[in-house]
């Protein structure tokens, strides 16, 4: 089967255009074996190949190369052709493919939810020697819409929409026309057009001139395809809403104490029913290390792969045949869904218990079923290891693998022998197994329905994995386990935020084309079409913290460009190593610290440095010494203490970078500090300029380097949409990386990311984003109202626009009023969280506010336990709320 392509692409000399696919004839994707194309003359390039005629198909795509180097490829959709005859021969014109404008409506939240049409390969075919094949991608094509085209031509109805002939889809969101090549005169003048069903009169063109197609003479048994083309539309002002809560934080009259995958089947009915089109959940990957509320931080994961077992449903698994305790798991669950928040270690307890019974009942049978062999077969390389994980946790009792014994370095022979059946740990291995088996059917099933629905669900991936990890056993190579990261002080936290992960060995990921970012993504891709990057900042560069170190003051930016000792001194800062790199502190300032205990802590924890100087003491001189001194004392003499120590701790003005010793870099909030206020008014100066032009200036162009050989690969990976956290101190090249790579912006009202605004204009926020009241960070509007009066003040007056005081309460209408202006925003979502939309309806809210807060980020042993207070059924029924945030999203024009 003889098939030519053909693609115009002016080069320069020594350049060359190749191509690459998914045949033998096109080299399999291996760029070395990719065909080079012949320069036929002005801009034109062509390649005739033989292709065996048992082809079905060919994907390829075009790349440029030079001196065998590849320095320039097309987007990273594929053309695509199917061969319907092998007797035909197929002549081929394609358009080099660029990334679109509009790519966020390629993605999977789109073509699978939105906008999913019924793609089939059913094309209307022409009975005819002589065809025409032409594809275009339209992507912003609603599930009521359709793609059309019309021309210069009777056959296609002469440019009158009423006749022009409809496309069909292929495969989204490609749209595709087979013609009879005999019924059209050429030159061939065309443009497509959008029709609403139901509606004919409503037709949209596509925008710009018309298209031209004037082909050679076309032999007999010959098809022509047209392929690389876009539907021209620079309209993109499709905006939605949707909701986000926690999966924990759902409630249903039978779930068991928590949120489960069954309730998201509820939760889905009301979006739908409420004309919203999205959720928001947290993360959801296994966090289990204590077998206690500690793990409740769902950002804290043993896995990235493995779901959390506390989400099972219990109805969806099954009866068991014992009635007696049938009626005493009943009774629990009873008792556990009258609680007002989640009881984490009871509801984890009973709902192992639970499923540990039902595998012994039918565990081995279904281990047996060719549905369950399949997953096993598609996830092994991660159930395996996060099996032996759970079991040798148990077993040892403790998730540090650094105290099991044998097992504390992954030795993949050593597990695959601990996983045989006739092994004794099998039965324990086979349970955790099973359990993940359930949950991905269950939650697969729960997010086919919602893409029935026209719901996208939307993920959160974590930034980081916790240090005890499954990934951290088996793949040490891809992290920093000598630091820790967090973030710097922010609104969130003054003294900066130590998550305890470890860094990544970005390196190293680079080496492998960051496969396990990739794998991590398409995990994520088989339950959502949109996902959040939780600290996106993190592919730009990370907070990393010594270890020694329990807050964040006192990290530093990695990776970073740390100053020499004559950078530093060139701003006019007279150096000393010692004195502005050791924790040290003034007498005098004492007192502020320790107040009546100044003399104690003298005695006790510090000892003369120089006349006027005190340093810690070596038992107390890391922040993890001091932590250990008074584990257990929450006394307030001794947290008075405790926390003066740490601040003695932070008393730098520059900290030695870990990797070049001669190095250093700027202590964050350095201004704050003690040892700052003792600086000369000229050498305050100096480290001002000094300090401005390290945090916002130096790393701008190396950040946004760093940041597009990391998201460019990953976000080539996925078909779903981005939206990335860019909260906190962001670096200036975040709003350009993202735009270009077309990732969704976070935009909070009451955050605004420049300092000379107090509110965020809402009505100016970019296209590309999520715009919401609060995070699960922040607390509810009802509750933020009351924390501020001052701030709220202004708020009320100045971006609500009333006079006199404002009310001590948030009241409904202020509530709608503010969700009212949040949907009204130029943000493509608008994402409100439940607790701020049960704010809009006194029958509805919860009346105590300060239940509603789900975290609170300067705490890092807070309980993640918040849980709505009334059921989803009743939620379901509540028309009178339900139509009012149904007026809200018509009100504002969001589909």
């Amino acid at each position: 089967m003889k098939v030519t392509f053909n693609i115009n692409f002016h080069t320069v000399w020594g350049q060359r255009i190749c191509i690459v696919g998914s045949t033998k004839e096109l080299g399999l994707w291996e760029p070395t074996l990719a065909k080079e194309m012949h320069y036929i003359g002005d801009g034109n390039w062509q390649l005739q190949l033989e292709i065996s005629p048992e082809t079905s198909y060919i994907e390829y795509r075009y790349f440029l190369c030079i001196n065998e180097k590849q320095i320039f490829e097309e987007w990273e959709k594929n053309h695509r052709i199917d061969f319907t005859d092998n007797k035909q021969q197929y002549t081929l014109y394609d358009h080099w493919q660029i990334r679109p404008a509009n790519h966020s409506f390629y993605t999977s939240a789109f073509t699978k939810s939105w906008f999913a049409h019924p793609c089939s390969g059913n094309e209307q075919t022409v009975n005819s020697h002589r065809k025409i094949i032409i594809q275009v991608f339209a992507p912003q094509i609603e599930k009521n819409q359709t793609v059309a085209i019309s021309g210069n031509q009777n056959y296609l109805g002469n440019w009158n929409p009423d006749h022009a002939l409809t496309l069909h889809c292929p495969y989204a969101p490609l749209w595709s026309i087979e013609l009879d090549a005999n019924r059209i005169s050429f030159p061939l003048e065309y443009k497509f057009l959008i029709r609403t069903n139901n509606a004919p009169q409503t037709v949209q063109w596509e925008e710009e001139a018309n298209r031209v197609f004037n082909p050679s003479v076309q032999q007999s048994n010959e098809t022509i395809v047209i392929s690389g083309l876009y539907f021209r539309d620079k309209q993109f002002d499709w905006k939605c809403t949707g909701t986000v809560i926690p999966l924990f934080s759902l409630r249903s009259e039978k779930s068991f104490g928590i949120g489960d995958f069954s309730d998201l089947h509820l939760l889905i009915d009301w979006v739908k029913k409420t004309d919203q089109r999205l959720i928001q959940i947290l993360p959801i990957n296994d966090t289990t290390m204590t077998h206690s509320w500690r793990d409740s931080y769902p950002y804290s994961a043993i896995s990235i792969y493995a779901l959390h077992p506390i989400y099972i449903s219990l109805h969806g698994l099954g009866k068991l045949d014992n009635t007696d305790k049938m009626r005493r798991y009943a009774a629990k669950q009873l008792e556990l869904n009258a609680k007002a928040n989640v009881d984490y270690e009871a509801v984890l307890t009973c709902k192992m218990d639970y499923c540990r019974d039902f595998f012994k009942q039918q565990g081995t049978e279904i281990l047996h079923t060719e549905a369950f062999q399949s997953f096993f077969a598609d996830n092994e390389t991660w159930l395996i290891p996060y099996a032996s994980y759970c079991y040798l946790r148990d077993m040892y009792g403790t998730s540090d693998f650094d105290h099991w014994g044998k097992y504390s370095s992954y030795n993949p022979n050593q597990i695959h022998q601990l996983c045989r059946p006739e092994h004794e740990a099998w039965p324990e291995i086979s349970f955790y197994i099973f359990l993940q088996y359930i949950l991905h059917i269950q939650f697969k099933t729960v997010s086919d329905y919602a893409r029935s629905q026209g719901v996208v669900l939307k993920g959160d991936l974590p930034i980081g994995v916790n240090r005890t990890s499954i990934e951290v056993w088996t793949e040490p190579k891809y992290f920093n386990l000598d630091s820790q990261s967090g973030a710097p002080p922010d609104d969130f936290s003054l003294i900066g935020q130590n998550w305890g992960f470890p860094t990544y060995n970005w390196d190293k990921m680079e080496k492998n084309h960051f496969a396990w970012w990739k794998k991590r993504f398409h995990k994520l891709s088989d339950y959502f079409d949109c996902f959040r990057i939780d600290h996106i900042l993190g592919f730009f560069r990370i907070w990393e913290i010594p270890t020694d170190y329990i807050q964040g003051l006192c990290g530093h930016f990695y990776p970073a460009l740390p100053l020499s000792r004559d950078e530093i001194e060139q701003y006019g800062f007279p150096f000393d190593e010692v004195r502005f790199t050791t924790p040290h502190i003034n007498r005098t300032f004492l007192a502020e610290l320790f107040g009546e205990y100044t003399q104690e802590v003298e005695g006790t924890y510090l000892i003369q440095s120089s006349s006027h100087h005190m340093v810690l003491k070596p038992f107390c001189e890391t922040q993890h010494q001091i932590t250990d001194l008074f584990a257990g004392k929450t006394d307030e003499k001794s947290m008075i203490i405790k926390n003066g120590l740490y601040a003695i701790a932070n008393e730098v003005l520059f900290l030695h970078d870990p990797r070049d010793q001669s190095k250093f870099h700027p202590r964050i909030s350095a201004s704050s500090s003690y040892i700052y206020k003792e600086l000369s008014a000229t050498e305050r100066y100096a480290f001002d300029q000094l300090y401005w032009d390290f945090f916002y200036h130096r790393h701008n162009e190396f950040w946004k380097t760093q940041a597009y050989k990391r998201l460019i690969p990953l976000m080539n990976s996925t078909e779903m949409l981005v939206c990335g956290e860019d909260l906190g101190m962001i670096p200036q090249s975040v709003p350009e990386v993202m735009n270009k790579l077309q990732i969704l912006s976070l935009e909070i009202e009451r955050m605004p990311k420049t300092s000379e605004r107090e509110f965020t204009d809402l009505q100016h926020l970019p296209y590309l984003s999520v715009c919401t009241t609060s995070t699960h960070d922040m607390s509810p509007i009802r509750n933020w109202w009351k924390e501020d009066r001052h701030k709220t003040q202004r708020y009320y007056t100045d971006i609500l626009g009333y006079s006199g005081d404002a009310p001590g309460e948030c009241t409904a209408e202020l509530a709608t009023q503010i969700i009212h202006n949040h949907l009204m925003s130029n943000s493509m979502l608008t994402i409100i969280p439940m607790q701020d939309w049960f704010a809009i309806d006194d029958s509805i809210k919860q009346q105590d506010i300060s239940s509603e807060r789900i975290n609170i980020p300067a705490d890092p042993m807070h309980y993640w336990r918040y849980r709505m207070h009334i059921s989803l059924e009743k939620l379901i029924q509540a028309d009178e709320f339900n139509n009012k945030i149904k007026a809200l999203i018509h009100q504002t024009e969001r589909k």
